[in-house]
């Protein structure tokens, strides 16, 4: 599937592991900010095929959690899971023909009470 920012400085390559009906949200208090509903994608399905030079990344607390954004239109594009490093999370909304609203209602996952956090 085909990934991209808003401007379309960035562009991805994904296989998701899961169908998309099961994409889900997170409220750690990064996620319910961002508010993008994400699909779960092993490491080695995700290809950035133009704008690498174009993302940035965010990371705090472990740092085990890496999140990138576009630098120009500031969408958000994927993230490594703190969860387990070896999937990345992808922007739902950013999958080239996918509305999220398709998939609604979908669940959320505890991301206050991460076990990571204990």
């Amino acid at each position: 599937m085909k990934l991209t920012c808003h401007c379309g400085a960035v562009e991805l390559r994904v296989t998701p592991s899961i169908p998309l009906s099961q994409a889900r949200h997170c409220d750690c208090s990064f996620c319910r900010r961002r508010a993008a509903a994400t699909v779960t994608v092993p490491l080695d399905a995700l290809e950035v095929l133009r704008g690498k030079d174009n993302l940035t990344l965010y990371s705090w607390g472990t740092h085990t959690a890496q999140h990138y954004f576009c630098k120009t239109c500031g969408i958000y594009t994927h993230h490594r899971r703190r969860s387990d490093p070896n999937f990345y999370g992808v922007n739902l909304g950013a999958l080239e023909g996918v509305n999220p609203a398709d998939y609604e209602p979908l669940p959320w996952h505890d991301g206050v009470n991460h076990p990571s956090d204990r």
